[in-house]
């Protein structure tokens, strides 16, 4: 398919690990076959929920392999590929590609502070020389080099950049990008949010989707989220939205994401194991709190007495 006319919600798929450390690359394939069969219409693979930095390479292409298993070709798989040099992410590159994802996405260099030139020169190498189409995560506070939406339009104009996650607190300046690519260029991009709060706001903005870590947790709430907006439903959109303000709390704030969201998939059932250290966990307050926020969306069976 043209991955810049991708629409929906793409799920931004945790790594399993198993009780030794290792990653347990059969559940991934399991839960890649679970969210499919859930109507997501793709999957984020080896992504900050995926724990990127504390994977190695290999086991980032074998992580990324079993999800394109999972997912059997009924949706485009999207490998994470982030790192700090151009000639590492094009590598990841070229495993990803050997490892069957459809596009590889990459967050710009982080820790280095960078002008606006080289980061434009670092998505333009990828986009010239990457085997797979490219989407651009700009994801200013985790990686310190905020892309401006004046700098995404310029970028996004490369045939070889087939969209953005924007993972900035500013919806505004995503909808600064969709007007600059849709009204004034008239360009056919994927341009979704990354954060879940914003997902009914940023769809009726005009945005395309969601690169959601709620998804992992929660695929048929998102999905339905993003149905109802596709339908024009805006009012049962955002009591849907809302609902989901409570796991996604969790999936935005303290502590963190990707904790929340393994404990999470553990109650649910999934043998996803704990985050590599020193990356935490939940404490025991935490843990009831996601589980009541759980039960509230109907996906865990509440406690005698508890409200909803």
């Amino acid at each position: 398919m043209n991955l810049g006319q991708l629409r929906g919600v793409i799920p931004a798929v945790v790594t399993p690990f198993g009780l030794d450390g290792s990653v347990n690359y059969q559940v991934l394939e399991q839960l890649a076959d679970h969210l499919t069969g859930q109507g997501v219409h793709g999957i984020m693979a080896t992504g900050g929920t995926g724990e990127f930095p504390h994977l190695s390479d290999e086991e980032r292409f074998q992580a990324t392999r079993a999800i394109v298993s999972g997912a059997d070709g009924r949706v485009p798989v999207i490998a994470g590929t982030a790192a700090c040099t151009t000639r590492d992410v094009l590598r990841l590159a070229e495993h990803a590609a050997e490892a069957g994802a459809a596009a590889i996405i990459s967050v710009p260099p982080f820790y280095f502070p960078l002008p606006d030139t080289a980061l434009a020169d670092f998505f333009t190498s990828l986009a010239d020389n990457s085997p797979l189409p490219v989407f651009i995560y700009n994801n200013p506070l985790y990686t310190g080099n905020p892309l401006s939406p004046p700098l995404l339009a310029e970028l996004l104009q490369h045939p070889r950049i087939a969209g953005l996650k924007h993972s900035g607190t500013d919806l505004g300046e995503l909808v600064e990008v969709i007007y600059q690519i849709r009204f004034t260029r008239e360009l056919d991009k994927c341009l979704m949010t990354g954060i879940d709060s914003q997902l009914c706001g940023a769809l009726a903005a005009g945005a395309d989707g969601i690169f959601s870590t709620a998804a992992c947790v929660a695929p048929r709430q998102v999905v339905e989220i993003f149905a109802l907006v596709t339908a024009g439903d805006i009012m049962a959109a955002r009591a849907a939205q809302l609902r989901m303000q409570p796991l996604n709390r969790f999936l935005e704030y303290d502590p963190g994401y990707v904790g929340p969201a393994k404990e999470a998939l553990r109650l649910l059932g999934f043998e996803v194991g704990y985050p590599r250290p020193p990356l935490p966990g939940l404490d025991a307050g935490q843990r009831e709190r996601l589980r009541q926020a759980l039960a509230r969306l109907g996906m865990l069976t509440a406690v005698a007495g508890e409200s909803s």
